[in-house]
């Protein structure tokens, strides 16, 4: 069965499960005048309602590709979590409001037996839901259902307080109705700005995940021609849509036919095993250089000395023409990069005055 069928087939099952609660809690809660029992079923009827968001998100994010949207609508999911993070933070807000009104005017509740076998019966539904949507969210990549699962995982935690109240109310008769309702708004908005700090670092681009990265440049240095694989970005567009670049470096003896023919052979191989489509450059590497050796060894030793730099690559020498190329990789903590790399272009020509350097600024993109 394909991503999105799954998916909808996930979302579907929790909207069944969340209309239920609804129905069961509204029943007790007005019957017992519960704020939060009642305020738990409006929780659950914002989680049915994010469940059938999720499942318009994942239909429209499984358009095809078209002439104005070239690289597919998967990002459309990255904006179903973040009408999901919006409505839970509105639920979380409007059970604030209710709260602090039962806490200025306090009403009598009237708890039964029944009512905490319903609150029982939805902890572990909760509680049980919650892990299916997030175990579901991983297995499929599926942000919205990982949005799902936390927010109901929460909801559990909101039901054990709720019984907490009715067990207090019926044997102590001592109202916390107002107060526990507040604390389960917090926790909503908790939830709400989690999954929108989430979204919002899907939506404006994040590192790329370490597995992914670490996976495919071990994939790339495993084929015996390439010498080294550097500079890897990926660009998501959608949980199932990676594009991006990285450069190999080969032997400056490799003609362009056999280059041709590693580089489809890799491309292919990739999308094969971790489905990212890759464009790759090549940097050519000094295959019978002594100058090459030593030079390089120089600039090793003079980077060591700046703290910023993780590392070089692509160095590459024009014997013909006098040049010399690399790239020099800097941690986002440096703040100056030029300044540091006009210091070692410098220390370079006092050394070595009749080259000219090429020095490209890299940043530590991935893992």
């Amino acid at each position: 069965m394909e991503r999105s069928a799954q998916i909808v087939k996930v979302s579907i099952r929790g909207i069944a499960v969340n209309v239920l609660l609804v129905i069961f809690k509204s029943i007790v809660g007005f019957a017992a005048n519960s704020i939060s029992v009642i305020l738990d079923a409006v929780n659950n009827l914002s989680d049915a309602l994010s469940s059938i968001i999720t499942i318009i998100g994942t239909k429209l994010a499984g358009k095809a590709p078209d002439k104005n949207h070239p690289y597919g609508h998967g990002r459309i999911e990255y904006l179903t979590s973040l009408v999901i993070a919006v409505i839970v933070l509105a639920a979380g807000a409007s059970s604030l409001k209710e709260s602090v009104e039962k806490i200025m005017e306090p009403s009598d509740t009237k708890f039964t037996i029944i009512t905490v076998i319903v609150i029982v019966a939805a902890i572990f539904t909760k509680f049980f839901l919650g892990r299916y949507f997030i175990a579901q969210g991983k297995r499929l990549n599926s942000s919205s259902l990982t949005a799902s699962g936390t927010d109901a995982s929460f909801d559990a935690v909101i039901s054990i307080a709720t019984l907490v109240s009715a067990i207090i109310s019926m044997t102590a008769d001592i109202n916390i109705e107002g107060w526990l309702g507040a604390v389960i708004a917090v926790f909503i908005l908790k939830a709400g700005i989690e999954i929108l700090r989430d979204t919002l670092n899907d939506i404006i681009g994040i590192r790329i995940d370490q597995e992914l990265s670490v996976g495919v440049k071990m994939k790339v240095n495993s084929y015996p021609q390439v010498l080294g694989c550097y500079d890897l970005i990926l660009h998501n567009y959608g949980p199932e849509e990676n594009l991006g670049s990285l450069h190999i470096e080969v032997e400056d003896t490799m003609t362009a036919r056999q280059i041709d023919e590693l580089t489809r052979l890799i491309t292919a191989d990739i999308y094969k095993e971790f489905n990212v489509i890759l464009t790759i450059g090549i940097y050519a590497s000094n295959t019978h250089s002594p100058e090459a050796v030593e030079m390089k060894s120089y600039v090793t030793e003079l980077i060591k000395q700046q703290k910023n730099i993780i590392g070089m690559h692509g160095f590459y020498i024009n014997e013909m023409k006098n040049v010399v190329s690399f790239d020099l990789i800097y941690d986002f903590e440096e703040k100056d990069p030029n300044a540091v790399t006009e210091a070692i272009r410098t220390a370079m020509l006092e050394k070595y005055p009749e080259k000219t350097f090429y020095i490209n600024i890299d940043r530590d993109f991935s893992d």
